[in-house]
């Protein structure tokens, strides 16, 4: 029970990153300050790694074989975060019975994510600032560039 409460309120603030953009005066990292320790968490996790011109590096570890999702898509996803010291934040093994909106999700999901079809799993390393930026979010610190391995079960 706690733990789909604790995943319950991570979604929330996963929409809550996404819809809400506060300005607290601080500025955002460039990715390309991230990018040495994004490369090192690559490294040694063993992901062969594709650069995104937004600065995500990803590897499409199975591409699927149904629906592209776009911004206005529903998908249906399992997932691990993970920070760049390897500690896992959040996971879900299954797929929330609604969905989630993937326009209301953090900019890097909305950049990976379709990169993939239905069926398909992406492990991708994202940059703070298209994820929970200079602000941080919940046990996100701030500037702290993420790793998510996704599969997406099911597009709507």
């Amino acid at each position: 029970m706690k733990k789909n409460v604790a995943l319950f309120c991570f979604g929330i603030m996963l929409l809550w990153g996404a819809c809400v953009k506060s300005n607290t005066g601080c500025t955002p990292q460039d990715p390309s300050v991230e990018k040495p320790a994004m490369i090192a968490f690559c490294a040694s996790n063993g992901i062969t790694y594709t650069e995104h011109s937004s600065g995500i590096l990803y590897q499409v570890v199975n591409p699927g074989t149904g629906t592209v999702p776009t911004l206005t898509s529903r998908i249906f996803i399992t997932y691990t975060g993970k920070r760049m010291d390897g500690s896992i934040f959040d996971s879900q093994s299954t797929p929330a019975s609604v969905g989630w909106p993937l326009n209301e999700l953090i900019e890097g999901w909305q950049i990976g994510i379709p990169l993939i079809k239905k069926g398909g799993t992406i492990k991708m390393v994202i940059p703070s600032a298209l994820a929970y930026g200079c602000n941080g979010k919940g046990p996100i610190a701030a500037n702290s560039p993420l790793y998510f391995e996704v599969t997406l079960v099911d597009v709507q």
